[in-house]
């Protein structure tokens, strides 16, 4: 068997002023909103801007850099990389069985992609 086909779907990022990073992530990048969940019942403001980035409004936040929140990472094997996680030390949040914690505290959301999406995203060579 060989290794297992995955890629960072996107980067979660908790910053402070969620609007100015829209606006910069826009204005300086051109890098627009691809989707967006405003603030309700206690899940905060979210923006996923056009190239993997999602941003998590967190306004109490004091710190001078942003923190990370989690990695979103498209895989084609979804039930054996699941598997595997576990054995590895992983364990599920709960959000769901996608959502793992992994042991030194980072966490990933693990996406089941769809048919050759995996493939058609390794191809693209950002250097090209």
């Amino acid at each position: 068997m060989g290794l297992p086909r995955a890629y960072i779907e996107h980067v979660a990022i908790r910053v402070k002023d969620i609007q100015w990073h829209v606006t910069f992530f826009r204005e300086v990048l051109g890098l627009g909103i691809r989707d967006e969940m405003p603030a309700s019942g206690g899940v905060p403001h979210q923006v996923w801007v056009r190239g993997g980035v999602q941003l998590i409004s967190d306004p109490g936040f004091a710190g001078p850099e942003a923190r990370l929140a989690h990695l979103g990472i498209m895989v084609e094997d979804y039930d054996g990389v699941l598997a595997r996680a576990a054995a590895f030390g992983a364990r599920a949040l709960p959000a769901g069985p996608n959502w793992l914690a992994l042991p030194d505290g980072l966490n990933i959301e693990i996406l089941r992609a769809g048919n050759g999406a995996v493939e058609a995203a390794l191809a693209i060579d950002p250097r090209a």
